[in-house]
């Protein structure tokens, strides 16, 4: 436990803060989608494609985040990330037009949150701890991120229901600003092992491009990004279609959130004692179960808070695996780069998740045949991870 210093606490603390607020927020678009599209006259395809871009500028956005972080550090990243998001976010609160959406919510909010998300965020705490404590360490600050579904998602639908979404998302644009001081204890430029001091960043993109274990975590990540943003942008409205109140689809979501917490830090503690491929593998043919088991169970209250708990289990516990294995294979110098990388494949998939949720209910007025996309996704992914090979890359020693 000596690894775990005090400073080494703050920086896993207020790096799941961070977590909370960027990943809390951006997820409670999802309770937005029904008022503002009935509000403004739009079409659920519209919003879709508002969050579709916000994930694909986010996706792009992100390697370039991580590069300036391992150089300069991850503070002034986050500072950076968090005026962008909260900038986005309010102007969002003015929209009315499609376009308005598309540049606050989309572009401002997905550029914003590459710099205040996963891969910044991580990177800067896998760099505070000692390996052995790593996969934890960032299962405890992604459990961050789901205490953001718990809180600020519920929190989002309270707003609507007060004051309505204008002014809701006014509110939320403020607490996002909460960010900007909690990126202090992040500050600092990153060391990187003696080791690895001579690789640059074009050998580093080379060496990921070549190995195919880098490609297959890719590919599954991007079934990840489909599940998780397809889910949190349209199941409160799917609910809604069910016949049960948006109150039950904020809580629902909430519940997620809640789960969540001990999924990530459960899957966390399992990277550290377990081939990390076999936890990822299990994940995904698990949320494949449980949306399989809840497309063919009836609907109700019950089946929905069900569901929550169950997909909850195995919602965001591939993200501390997946940034802790990248670390493992590729070392820590370019590792806000890679996760970003890594971290795009995911924003492909939540791009077209977001995107093909709002297409197809605009097609056929169900959400059906997404859901069973969904399922089968899971299933490749699961695949997908078998192959992996985990262990570290060996390079020439330096001269």
């Amino acid at each position: 436990m000596s690894s775990l210093r005090t400073g080494t606490i703050a920086v896993i603390a207020c790096g799941g803060i961070i977590r909370l607020l960027s990943f809390g927020i951006r997820s409670s678009y999802g309770v937005f989608l029904q008022p503002v599209s009935t509000d403004l006259g739009w079409s659920r395809e519209i919003f879709a494609l508002t969050i579709a871009l916000q994930n694909l500028f986010w996706g792009f956005a992100q390697p370039f985040a991580g590069m300036i972080a391992d150089r300069y550090g991850s503070a002034r990243v986050i500072i950076g990330g968090a005026l962008m998001f909260g900038a986005g976010t309010l102007l969002m609160g003015y929209a009315t037009t499609p376009l308005t959406a598309h540049i606050g919510a989309g572009f401002l909010v997905g550029v914003g949150i590459a710099g205040c998300g996963f891969s910044t965020v991580l990177a800067a705490v896998g760099r505070s701890v000692a390996e052995e404590w790593r996969s934890m360490a960032l299962g405890v600050a992604s459990a961050g991120g789901s205490l953001g579904l718990l809180v600020m998602v519920p929190m989002g639908q309270a707003f609507i229901d007060s004051v309505g979404w204008s002014v809701a998302l006014i509110y939320l644009a403020a607490l996002s600003l909460l960010m900007v001081p909690l990126a202090a204890a992040l500050a600092g430029k990153p060391a990187a092992p003696a080791a690895a001091n001579n690789q640059t960043i074009t050998e580093s993109l080379r060496e990921a491009a070549g190995h195919n274990s880098f490609l297959f975590l890719n590919a599954g990540y991007f079934v990840c990004g489909f599940h998780v943003t397809f889910i949190t942008t349209h199941f409160p409205a799917y609910v809604v279609d069910l016949g049960l109140g948006a109150e039950i689809g904020a809580w629902a979501i909430g519940i997620v959130g809640i789960v969540n917490v001990f999924s990530a830090l459960g899957a966390g503690a399992l990277g550290d004692k377990f081939n990390k491929k076999y936890v990822l593998s299990t994940l995904y043919l698990c949320r494949a179960a449980a949306i399989a088991i809840f497309m063919m169970t009836p609907p109700s209250v019950t089946s929905v808070m069900v569901f929550a708990a169950m997909i909850g289990l195995f919602w965001l516990g591939t993200v501390p695996v997946t940034s802790a294995l990248v670390m493992q294979m590729f070392g820590l110098k370019h590792a806000s780069m890679l996760l970003g990388i890594v971290f795009l494949s995911h924003q492909l998939g939540s791009f077209l998740g977001a995107w093909i949720g709002g297409y197809m209910f605009e097609l056929s007025g169900s959400y059906d045949m997404v859901w069973w996309i969904s399922v089968g996704l899971g299933v490749a992914a699961a695949a997908l991870h078998w192959p992996i090979d985990e262990r570290p890359i060996e390079r020439p020693a330096p001269a």
